[in-house]
């Protein structure tokens, strides 16, 4: 079993930033590849970032340039820095971990971006 618990949501201005952070337990993740989905109000849970077990990564076009994903290995904590935020980008985001068959998400942390 992997233990995700996602933090650092909260209410920002357009333009603001913030920097969520998912800190696992349970097992030891380096090798997994490490995600942040988000799912916006009506809308379908989307797939925003990865970061994979050699450091590459990958992201959503809405977020390349404004988005940073990184992974600290030796604090069990994956991050993800968010630049230059819109309304578009109000929604719960979640912490997945995934191996192979296996995957475990968090809870969820809500971002809201208004004025």
């Amino acid at each position: 079993q992997v233990q995700l618990v996602e933090s650092g949501g909260g209410w920002v201005q357009p333009g603001g930033s913030l920097r969520l952070s998912c800190v696992t337990a349970g097992r030891d993740v380096s090798g997994w590849t490490m995600n942040w989905y988000r799912q916006g109000p009506g809308k379908q849970r989307e797939l925003v970032a990865q970061v994979f077990p050699s450091g590459n990564t990958y992201y959503v076009d809405s977020v390349k340039g404004r988005f940073a994903i990184s992974r600290d290995n030796a604090k069990n904590t994956m991050y993800l820095q968010m630049t230059n935020l819109n309304p578009e980008d109000t929604a719960v985001y979640f912490c997945h971990a995934q191996q192979r068959l296996s995957a475990y998400w968090g809870q969820g942390t809500q971002v809201t971006v208004s004025s």
